[in-house]
C-alpha cells in the first residue's frame, strides 16, 4: 500500500511549510503533556496563551512565540526555541524552549508554599494499632528510665 502525500502546505511530520507546528503537538513534544489528547483538552479550557492570545489545538506556533502553560502541576511561561515533531527524552526535549526567570521564580514559589502546607497538615489516624502502642509504651518507659520490657 503507497502512502498518501501530504496535505497541501504541510510536511509529512505535521510541520508547515513556513517552519511552525501544531501548539498541541508540541506541547506533546516538549513533554508538557503525556498525551496530545491532554494537550487539546488543556487548550480547550483555556488553559495555554500564545503570544498573550487564547490558543486553538491546531494553532501553529515557531520559534520565538511565547507560550504561557497551566499544567496541574505549575503554570509555566516559556519562549519557543525549537521544533520537533517527534517525543523524545526529557533532556532532548527541555531544549525546545526556554523558561522565563519570572515563571521559573514563581513555580519554585509555588511550589514552596505547597510544601509548607502539606507539612503543617497533621495526619491523625485514629487510635493506634497493637505494634504502635506497644512502640509508645516502650517510648514512653524509656524516657522514664524504666528499660525493662514486658
Amino acid at each position: 500500500m503507497t502512502e498518501k502525500p501530504p496535505a497541501e502546505g504541510r510536511t509529512a511530520v505535521g510541520a508547515t511549510a513556513e517552519g511552525g507546528q501544531r501548539v498541541d503537538r508540541w506541547l506533546w513534544a516538549a513533554r508538557f503533556f503525556k498525551t496530545r489528547a491532554l494537550a487539546r483538552k488543556a487548550i480547550d479550557a483555556g488553559k495555554v496563551e500564545v503570544n498573550g492570545a487564547r490558543a486553538k489545538p491546531a494553532r501553529n506556533v515557531g520559534a520565538g512565540d511565547r507560550l504561557r502553560i497551566g499544567t496541574p502541576a505549575a503554570t509555566f511561561e516559556v519562549l519557543v526555541t525549537a521544533l520537533n515533531a517527534q517525543r523524545r527524552p526529557a533532556a532532548e526535549a527541555r531544549q525546545l524552549y526556554s523558561e522565563t526567570e519570572e515563571s521559573r521564580i514563581a513555580r519554585e514559589r509555588e511550589a514552596e508554599a505547597r510544601r509548607e502546607r502539606r507539612a503543617a497538615v497533621v495526619f491523625d489516624r485514629g487510635r493506634p494499632d497493637r505494634r504502635e502502642r506497644r512502640a509508645s509504651i516502650r517510648f514512653r518507659r524509656r524516657q522514664a528510665g524504666d528499660d525493662t520490657d514486658d
